[in-house]
């Protein structure tokens, strides 16, 4: 069968053809593209990675989501008094001693690689809503931070979170604090720049537990980087 077309008119028509084919066809490839280029922010790394599902739901069941990391009262055998800080950087765990060998356990976030450190300390101050002021120190390394130099005011968009706990020896400020953080899934990991990382419920009741003076001792393998 044959079907005579007018020359203008099928020449028309297959041009609308073919850009309609051409249009579909580029927007399957976009399609496709999009696809294969889809990524999700893994939490443990802190990097966009290549979408997978099975890896993207065991990212999304984060280490704080642990029942281990909840706040919770555990047996806890030390010969330090009540009302000590002990912090185990390694398991990610912070204890506030109670009497008869008993304690609250809070789950924490802790220094990345490089970052940790060990020593016996004291909190020095203590701040609700607190100003965060990246040291110098940070913001060489992340130059994006200097409009920050003269203090980031609290807020939900703090770093330091609800509370903060400022960690002295002899007097001098170590830079380091333990504080609340507008990241609740980082509990578990290793991702601060040295400080002690509590979700916002639970450094707000580990402040109205402490007070100046406390004696906060912090534990993790490897050598220390506060001399005691």
């Amino acid at each position: 069968m044959r079907f005579n077309l007018d020359q203008k008119h099928g020449s028309t028509t297959m041009r609308k053809f073919l850009a309609g084919s051409a249009s579909f066809a580029l927007a399957f490839l976009v399609l496709i593209g999009a696809a294969a280029a889809a990524q999700f922010f893994d939490p443990n790394t802190r990097k966009w990675v290549e979408y997978d599902s099975s890896r993207a739901n065991a990212a999304a069941r984060s280490p704080a989501e642990d029942p281990r990391f909840r706040r919770q009262v555990v047996e806890f055998r030390t010969a330090e008094l009540p009302g000590t800080i002990i912090i185990d950087s390694d398991a990610k765990f912070l204890y506030l001693v109670e009497p008869d060998f008993k304690a609250i356990r809070y789950g924490i976030g802790v220094g990345r690689d490089g970052f940790g450190w060990s020593g016996i300390v004291e909190i020095g101050r203590k701040a609700e809503w607190p100003t965060w002021t990246p040291p110098a120190e940070m913001i060489a390394r992340d130059p994006k931070l200097a409009k920050f130099a003269n203090g980031m005011p609290g807020g939900l968009e703090n770093p330091l979170g609800a509370r903060a706990l400022y960690l002295y020896q002899e007097s001098r400020d170590t830079i380091y604090r333990i504080h609340g953080t507008n990241e609740p899934w980082s509990i578990g990991l290793n991702i601060s720049s040295g400080c002690i990382r509590l979700k916002n419920e639970d450094i707000e009741d580990l402040y109205e537990r402490v007070g100046i003076g406390t004696k906060v001792i912090v534990i993790m393998q490897g050598p220390a980087l506060i001399k005691t």
